[in-house]
């Protein structure tokens, strides 16, 4: 099965003006769907979440209130709508290091799902915070107060001139509450969050250690992982992802810097030796080097499929998928940046060589997806050959009154990528997510956000 060339845009939010740099704390730097879909959640730079609610949501309680069949099919096409923001971190100064803490919005993670709960973590460099969503009731005094009379019995004279007021709910605001704050647990920057499969533990990941907590203890962590060697100047490799088995709670997969990932049962230990478990992927030969194999073989991210028997992890040139049951050789490499390979110098001196793109699976496990420059997000199917998909965000310029409505295009690539030397090395989609059940991805470009999905 081919992935089919049916995906179309949906919807943006966020202004765009094609004529200014958007501001540094107004760029996406995390995007991330529920276990649901029906709620999306995006950080940015400037330490703000804002969540948006999917219009299943509605429809689902259109059905509750109306005792429409539960089983009523649910609507073909779905769409999102703003549900609220807040300010989740705020710039800090480490006064025993002299070191500003960043706001910026690293990760976001949502706890599976708990009766109607929602709670969410996010993290800057140093700090995580578990927060509860929740929609608060206005309510007021009614303008005409109820009378206490009962028909019961004849009131007093008294009885009949008290009047008692009366509580209306006006309307529900979504709102934000922080629940715990998990800080002091690392030294360096965190790059990764996790959810265990039981959703009372999570892990995070810096680049030289990985934690686990529990929900509850805000003062306590566990250290399943430490690869701080005696000599600092021994430092040969660094953490750079770190993801939980999705369904096997003592299973965790972490990669590095040397492009390698390691799969670690947790029932043999609690405590993982740098070099346990199973490795997926080869180091470099000496006589293959070059001045930019580690920058460019670094792992920026690595998933487990939705069935947790495939990995996929990410490096600056390729995407590769695993098999878990057979580490020898990965079932396919898919070549993302073939055609940047001559300008290693050029993208060196920009810096743009040491992004990182997030990678992710498609609804079922069918196809996998990826961000490149440009603002693309280049989508592949998961098992068979064939040229990707682009879907490309561009701005174009609207009328300031037409917030949160189309400011984009969907651009198809059917043909040859655009030559090199055309790209925008400054337009580029690090940060996306995959809806868990629908063929609906939405892409952090820059300072908007673009949702597109198969027709």
């Amino acid at each position: 099965m081919v992935l089919a060339n049916n995906w179309a845009f949906r919807q943006v939010f966020g202004d765009r003006d094609s004529s200014e740099d958007p501001a540094d704390e107004d760029l996406i730097s995390a995007v991330r769907f529920d276990a649901n879909g029906d709620y999306m959640a995006t950080g940015d730079r400037g330490g703000r979440v804002v969540i948006f609610e999917s219009s299943e949501v509605g429809h689902r309680a259109m059905l509750r209130d109306t005792g429409a069949r539960a089983s009523a099919e649910p609507p073909p096409q779905i769409e999102y709508r703003f549900y609220c923001e807040f300010q989740s971190h705020e710039p800090e100064f480490d006064y025993l290091k002299s070191v500003e803490i960043e706001e910026k919005i690293n990760r976001i993670r949502w706890r599976p799902a708990r009766a109607d709960s929602l709670f969410l973590l996010s993290t800057n460099d140093k700090k995580i915070k578990l927060w509860k969503i929740f929609e608060k009731k206005v309510r007021m005094v009614a303008s005409k107060p109820s009378s206490s009379t009962s028909s019961s019995s004849q009131p007093s004279p008294f009885v009949r001139q008290l009047v008692l007021p009366k509580l209306m709910l006006v309307q529900s605001i979504a709102t934000a509450a922080l629940k715990r704050t998990y800080a002091n647990g690392h030294i360096y920057h965190i790059n990764s969050l996790s959810f265990c499969a039981d959703g009372e533990t999570y892990l995070s990941a810096d680049d030289l250690r990985i934690h686990l907590w529990h929900l509850d203890a805000v003062d306590t962590t566990f250290n399943m992982l430490d690869i701080k060697p005696n000599d600092m100047e021994d430092l040969s490799e660094v953490i750079t992802a770190a993801e939980f088995h999705p369904t096997n709670p003592s299973s965790m997969a972490y990669a590095s810097s040397k492009g390698l990932v390691r799969l670690c049962d947790l029932r043999q230990s609690a405590v993982v030796q740098p070099h346990d478990g199973i490795v997926f992927g080869h180091t470099t030969p000496p006589t293959d080097r070059t001045f930019f194999s580690e920058v460019i073989s670094s792992i920026s991210d690595v998933k487990f499929s939705h069935g947790g028997n495939h990995l996929m992890a990410r490096d600056y040139m390729t995407l590769k998928l695993w098999d878990v049951r057979r580490p020898s050789a990965p079932i396919s490499v898919i070549k993302v940046h073939e055609q940047l390979q001559p300008k290693l110098c050029d993208l060196y001196e920009n810096d743009c060589i040491f992004d990182k793109f997030e990678c992710s699976w498609g609804a079922g496990d069918a196809h996998v997806c990826t961000g490149t420059y440009d603002n693309k997000m280049l989508l592949w199917d998961a098992f068979h050959d064939g040229p990707p998909i682009a879907l490309e965000s561009v701005s174009s310029t609207v009328s300031p009154t037409r917030r949160n409505t189309l400011k984009g295009k969907l651009g198809l690539n059917r043909g040859k990528e655009s030559s090199v030397g055309s790209k925008h090395f400054a337009k580029k989609a690090l940060h996306h997510a995959h809806h868990p059940t629908r063929n609906l991805v939405a892409v952090g470009a820059r300072n908007a956000l673009y949702i597109f999905a198969s027709r």
